[in-house]
């Protein structure tokens, strides 16, 4: 990038700033509560993504938190994009720190598996066709969402160094190691054997 340093930082602090208020906003929360549905946090694993919001039985609440909480990650990148590729990646690592540790919900916030394929989409879509295909394969063949998750980002550094290059590649990298770390008790549980399959409410 061109530009002196400070010149260069500035747009760069200010995207991630934005990306991380713009994916701190708790759309399962928001859309369970209106539904009458009470605190999300409260059912099967406490996570506020699509996939637990499913075990509510709504599933048209599951998949618009669904596709708002990719929103957040393909409009973080979007909206940084006018300042140049490194602001946009920043504003899209920022929209997933948003949802992973939100101000408003005391940092504990979902892990981040839709809004990293959303900036995905924005910032290399072929390579987040892939990374969801291999999610839709794993998940239905074992019926586990972490699983798939896990798989499917454990792919993401590959892909993106495929369809776009090492810069991508090292974003992606550190976007999934995060929401790896953050599926701990989930692969725990898959160890275990009581890890809840898709769809199956807690109890």
């Amino acid at each position: 990038m061109g530009g002196d340093g400070a010149g260069a930082l500035g747009p760069v602090l200010a995207a991630l700033l934005g990306g991380y208020l713009l994916g701190s906003i708790p759309f399962g929360l928001l859309l369970t509560r209106a539904a009458g549905l009470g605190d999300i946090r409260d059912v099967g694993s406490g996570n506020i993504g699509a996939t637990n919001v499913l075990r509510t039985g709504r599933k048209g609440i599951a998949a618009a938190t669904l596709l708002l909480d990719a929103a957040k990650g393909v409009a973080a990148v979007l909206l940084a994009a006018r300042f140049g590729d490194v602001a946009a990646l920043a504003a899209g690592a920022g929209a997933v720190l948003g949802h992973v540790f939100p101000v408003w919900l005391g940092f504990r916030g979902g892990k981040g598996v839709a809004t990293t394929y959303g900036v995905m989409i924005a910032a290399c879509w072929p390579a987040a066709v892939v990374a969801l295909l291999v999610w839709a394969a794993v998940a239905a063949l074992s019926r586990y969402s972490s699983l798939a998750a896990l798989v499917s980002m454990a792919s993401l550094p590959a892909l993106a160094w495929m369809f776009s290059g090492p810069f991508l590649s090292m974003v992606a990298a550190a976007l999934a190691l995060l929401v790896i770390v953050r599926h701990n008790a989930n692969i725990v549980r898959l160890w275990q054997g009581t890890e809840l399959r898709i769809g199956r409410r807690k109890g």
